[in-house]
């Protein structure tokens, strides 16, 4: 699963969304993987974070308060 946003107050910026499994070799958790391009290259970004699955539900609660 993957999504590309336009991201506010830039021309071509996007913030990618993606899903990964096995980001850090076989074994290792899947992850929410959310990337910033500016340039709008959402396979390249500049800045990325990857989040644990386990840990997205709070995540998404946090940032649904800072709403």
């Amino acid at each position: 699963m993957s999504k590309t946003i336009a991201l506010s107050g830039t021309q071509n910026g996007v913030i990618s969304v993606t899903k990964l499994e096995n980001p850090y070799g076989e074994g290792s958790g899947t992850v929410a993987s959310i990337g910033i391009s500016l340039s709008g290259d959402a396979n390249n970004p500049e800045w990325k974070v990857h989040i644990p699955l386990e840990n997205l539900d709070e995540v998404i609660k946090a940032l649904q308060e800072l709403k």
